[in-house]
């Protein structure tokens, strides 16, 4: 008689690097596998939704070619040639070698590298503790929100907005930066709880007709980078036909009649003229804005891919308060709630063993610091030796030529913890097996929502693979790196981060399952005055003084103060006449997904979005294979025509593996890594390209 498996239905919280941390409902399935993940209908920001690729994670977590084992490098670095051995094998090699590199050149020469395949607090940020312990170079993370957050805060004097599940009782909810179909679909769920109840509009705002304007009642397509000259076209409008509210602009707002002198020549033909919006598309969005009180602005991290994006979110961010749109309910700006989680990290990091005349190194800057730039290295010595956890910068980092030489480098030692064998991980000279969200215990918070949420070990990993806490509990006693942190069990770290941060223990926030802790109305709403000290909004940016991040990087002194076009962007020129982003898929998140057969069905080969009318100029047909090249390199792709955006603009979408390029070298081989005003960033959106037709490629049997 067959006997049927049991299935409990267990939570968790999603960890990918997305602002919407989903609530998960997860099939566990006799205690040692899981089959669907659903998102939870007891949080009320998830509601029930979640992307298609989280739904799919038995392909993901029960994949037959996750790492089990440790292995030792036993070929050419990136050969793939590689041999098990026993974690104390594994662990002693890569004592032995930082041990050997802080010999002979010094702790800096050491550099723990990491970033966001996991958001969750213990597992991500723990390989600072060995840092700050250890006195390695310490990790300044510029590679995604960074731009955005500046640009944000210098308005509000805090990165933190109106309650996002208020988008459901909007009348206007404009998504502007950003595609929540393919990143983060709750965004979605909630405009359109609006439309189905309210009656109201979706505004997208993008630089192509993407999967979220194609569900928009208005769409506006930008050239890339002009985000700034499209607000103040709008703001123009605004000031001109009676829409601003001057009431609420004196009360709440710093120097409104500035602002509104400055905009008299930034007129929807000037905007037009930058932006390639027509003006007739400029005053009719003004007028939905202004003619519409309850109107949500939905800032997205597309501000965040540009050399002036921090200027450009400002911009943006200044038009609800023109308006007086955060006084409603349904009105005003949300981008992330940073601000409102408060965690005390200081055990999870180490803060008390903090050096502060350590290097903070960049991690957009991997490849420069790899080679020896010695402005990049702050003038000090080469790194000589890695562990990098929850990131894959043989792929995802800018400028791929300089990565690719750095890491094959002989007299670099390379100690890699993943979960499968990435482009990075064939390059290390040590591979351990990592664990996944489910089978260890985190604390999560929602970047883009407002709960907190403990997310526990549901599972046995598989094979020999351990989490990162237990990597760094290793390493630390063959280091001799001594901080309390390290003899606590991850239950423990939570514990005691929670008591420390204000929100009582662990024991309570499991009860809780999904702890909303969002500020009341008046608070999210700024109506007491906004964070700066003179509790106004800020129209007048202080770039010197941002309330996030390390001031004073890239040219931040050329930023315009007011709302404005800074045309700081990577400009086509005659060499090379196209813009080139590189936009998320839908199915890719990064890198995480593109070795599960569902997200590859989907997304295919690699393809660049162009313009029929610039096609056929060039003689490209529909997928025909092309190379795009500027003075960083190339990469091959094929063509794939699409009117649902501006001449002289492609857009390749997603990160697919550099191997799965023709000639091997992937989209972030064209991307640079020059430092973004006015913390630090990464403008992977924002890169001039030539791009030519070439013969298809002949593929060996």
């Amino acid at each position: 008689m067959n006997q049927h498996a049991k299935i409990d239905i267990r939570h968790s919280t999603c960890p990918h690097d997305c602002p919407s941390a989903c609530a998960l409902d997860v099939e566990v399935i006799d205690g040692r596998s899981i089959g669907r993940v659903r998102g939870s209908k007891i949080q009320t920001y998830t509601a029930g939704v979640v992307c298609a690729k989280v739904a799919r994670y038995a392909e993901r977590i029960h994949h037959p070619e996750r790492l089990l084992y440790p292995m030792r490098r036993t070929g050419p670095k990136g050969a793939g040639q590689f041999a098990r051995v026993s974690w104390e094998e594994a662990l002693d090699e890569v004592a032995d070698r930082f041990l050997q590199a802080e010999r002979d050149f010094g702790a800096e020469s050491v550099w723990p590298y990491y970033y966001a395949g996991t958001m969750g607090l213990v597992m991500r940020d723990g390989i600072n503790r060995l840092t700050h312990v250890k006195r390695y170079s310490r990790f300044y993370s510029t590679i995604c929100v960074s731009t955005a957050r500046s640009g944000f805060s210098v308005g509000t004097g805090k990165i933190a907005g109106v309650d996002p599940r208020e988008m459901g009782v909007s009348d206007l909810v404009v998504i502007w930066g950003t595609n929540p179909v393919n990143t983060q679909v709750n965004v979605m769920t909630h405009a359109m709880r609006a439309r189905k109840e309210r009656g109201a509009k979706i505004a997208a705002i993008d630089i192509y007709n993407n999967d979220t304007m194609k569900q928009a009642d208005i769409k506006i397509i930008l050239r890339p980078g002009t985000d700034g000259a499209f607000a103040c076209g709008v703001m123009h409008v605004l000031f001109r036909e009676g829409f601003a509210d001057r009431d609420y602009m004196l009360r709440y707002t710093d120097c409104p009649d500035e602002l509104e002198a400055h905009l008299k020549t930034r007129t929807p033909e000037w905007a037009s003229a930058v932006c390639g919006v027509p003006v007739q598309e400029i005053e009719a969005f003004a007028r939905a804005v202004g003619q519409t009180k309850r109107t949500f602005f939905r800032l997205g991290y597309g501000f965040t891919r540009s050399r002036n994006g921090a200027a450009q979110m400002h911009a943006a961010l200044c038009i609800p308060a023109v308006t007086g749109a955060w006084q409603y309910e349904g009105g005003g700006a949300f981008h992330n709630n940073y601000s409102i989680w408060q965690f005390n990290e200081s055990l999870i990091e180490g803060h008390d063993a903090i050096d502060r005349s350590t290097r903070a190194l960049d991690q957009s800057m991997i490849g420069r610091i790899l080679t020896g730039d010695a402005e990049a290295l702050q003038g000090k010595g080469p790194v000589k030796a890695m562990l990098i956890q929850n990131t894959n910068p043989m792929t995802v980092a800018p400028e791929q030529n300089l990565v690719r030489q750095g890491f094959a480098r002989e007299d670099l030692f390379v100690a890699v913890h993943e979960q499968f064998m990435t482009e990075t991980a064939a390059m290390a000279d040590v591979v351990l097996p990592a664990t996944m969200f489910l089978e260890h215990d985190d604390l999560y918070y929602g970047g883009g929502h407002q709960h907190i949420s403990v997310g526990p070990k549901l599972i046995e990993p598989p094979g020999e693979c351990r989490t990162n806490h237990q990597v760094l509990q290793g390493l630390g006693k063959r280091l001799n790196a001594v901080h309390p942190a390290f003899d606590m069990t991850p239950r423990e770290l939570i514990d005691a981060t929670l008591n420390k941060s204000g929100h009582g223990d662990i024991a309570t926030l499991e009860a809780d399952l999904w702890r909303d802790i969002q500020p009341d109305f008046r608070t999210s709403h700024y109506l007491d005055g906004f964070a700066h000290a003179d509790k106004k909004f800020h129209f007048k940016a202080d770039w010197a003084h941002p309330p996030i991040g390390i001031a004073g990087k890239g040219p931040w002194e050329q930023m315009p103060s007011l709302p404005d076009h800074w045309p700081a962007i990577e400009e086509a020129d005659e060499q090379h006449p196209f813009r080139l982003a590189t936009s998320p898929s839908r199915s890719y998140l990064n890198t995480s997904f593109n070795e599960t057969p569902g997200s590859q069905a989907r997304e295919g080969a690699p393809s660049v979005m162009i313009h029929p009318a610039d096609a056929a100029s060039l003689s490209i047909a529909d997928g025909d294979f092309v190379t795009l090249g500027n003075t960083r390199g190339e990469t091959t792709l094929t063509a794939k025509l699409f009117d649902g955006l501006r001449r002289g603009v492609l857009i390749a979408e997603s990160i697919h593996p550099n191997k799965a390029h023709v000639g091997g070298c992937g989209i972030n081989t064209l991307t640079g890594a020059d430092v973004v005003a006015p913390i630090g960033g990464a403008p992977f959106h924002d890169n001039k390209v030539w791009i030519k037709k070439v013969a298809a490629p002949e593929y060996k049997s």
